[in-house]
């Protein structure tokens, strides 16, 4: 099969981009800047190497918007302050001068951080301490903290950070953000029922536990350029809880999709281990639900390391597909698919242990660039 007879490689319009395939490159914690919150040169060598690679879009790993609560690891990097917009801004030139574009992923860990360098304080939507373990491949170790629950304040001031943090994102010429939405942090918390115990307009039934995701989208949206993507991620299962489900089965998936959506998403990116298998036991996958009630173009993720399973996954239904481990074993993945050569598996402890700290057999030298 050669591309040009491939699903993969049709050109597809997301916002005013448009994109020379439907491969992206998926979010993925790497713990990797300096210890204040700033990308690196290496970073910017990184992630310039899977532009090269072939990869239609790039999204970053999670970077905290402010200098509060949302730092979820240590090492993590952040868009909370100026030096953070100049420090990313050699990322984003990086990956420019491949012709591709780069969303940042807006990311506030809430009750899961596990590395604060500004607070030793965590807060959620409801005083519920975290299910499992802090996670030590991120630098952490034992029970989280039971966290504090936010007063509508506080709420009001973590959608004004997501602002200012979009807002930083243009200033460091950033092509768009991805709200992070899903995995367990802050504004999934809101969304999960055993972690909001709110008796407020955020707290209830699943239109209210959405609101903060929708009130986040709908604030960026009209913080930024008409022609500036603003995404979201969505998932059921969590880094603490992969188990989980929407308890309201297709139901909420009706709600959730479709009020994301009125609230100004320009792509919905849904995420699980296994992307393909059924939502809810059986019967439609969570793309599916996301392509049915959502009114944006869909972003699948999860399990789509073969080239078979992403093609049947576009043509159910998704516009595109991201990938992490297949990205990360492969950073040339759709360029090895395009021309049919062998892809190389996944190797968990050679590339993410003992940390997720990007190794440096993974960063170009500059004279690769």
């Amino acid at each position: 099969m050669t591309d040009a007879d491939d699903i993969l490689f049709d050109s597809v319009d997301l916002g005013d981009e448009t994109l020379t395939n439907r491969v992206g490159l998926a979010p993925m914690t790497r713990t990797s800047a300096t210890e204040d919150g700033r990308a690196t040169a290496e970073m910017a060598r990184y992630y310039a190497k899977f532009s090269r690679g072939g990869f239609s879009f790039l999204i970053t790993e999670g970077t905290y918007p402010d200098e509060a609560y949302s730092q979820g690891y240590y090492d993590q990097p952040g868009l909370a302050n100026g030096d953070h917009v100049d420090a990313w801004q050699r990322v984003t030139d990086a990956v420019h001068e491949e012709n591709t574009p780069i969303f940042a992923q807006l990311m506030h860990a809430g009750a899961l951080s596990q590395g604060n360098r500004y607070t030793d304080e965590t807060v959620g939507p409801s005083a519920v301490r975290p299910k499992s373990e802090q996670l030590e491949m991120y630098g952490g170790e034992g029970e989280f903290p039971e966290p504090t629950e936010l007063t509508t304040e506080g709420i009001d001031e973590l959608i004004e950070n997501f602002v200012a943090a979009a807002e930083r994102a243009v200033d460091a010429d950033f092509d768009g953000v991805e709200v992070h939405g899903a995995n367990g942090y802050v504004l999934d918390q809101f969304l999960t029922t055993y972690t909001n115990e709110r008796d407020d307009e955020y707290g209830g039934d699943v239109q209210n536990r959405i609101r903060l995701t929708a009130d986040v989208i709908e604030a960026v949206r009209d913080a930024t350029p008409d022609d500036f993507v603003v995404g979201v991620r969505l998932s059921q299962s969590k880094v603490n809880d992969p188990d989980y489900r929407w308890p309201g089965g297709e139901d909420d998936a009706a709600v959730i999709f479709e009020t994301v959506s009125d609230a100004g998403a320009d792509y919905l990116h849904v995420t699980e281990e296994n992307v393909t298998a059924p939502a809810f036991g059986e019967g439609p996958t969570l793309a599916d639900l996301a392509d049915e009630y959502g009114d944006a173009p869909v972003i699948a993720n999860g399990a789509l390391e073969d080239p078979d399973a992403a093609r049947a996954t576009v043509e159910a239904g998704a516009d595109l597909i991201t990938l992490a481990k297949g990205a990360l074993a492969n950073p040339d993945w759709p360029q090895r698919v395009a021309e049919g050569r062998s892809l190389e598996e996944f190797d968990f402890g050679r590339i993410l242990q003992p940390d997720a700290t990007i190794d440096e057999s993974e960063v170009p030298t500059p004279s690769d660039d």
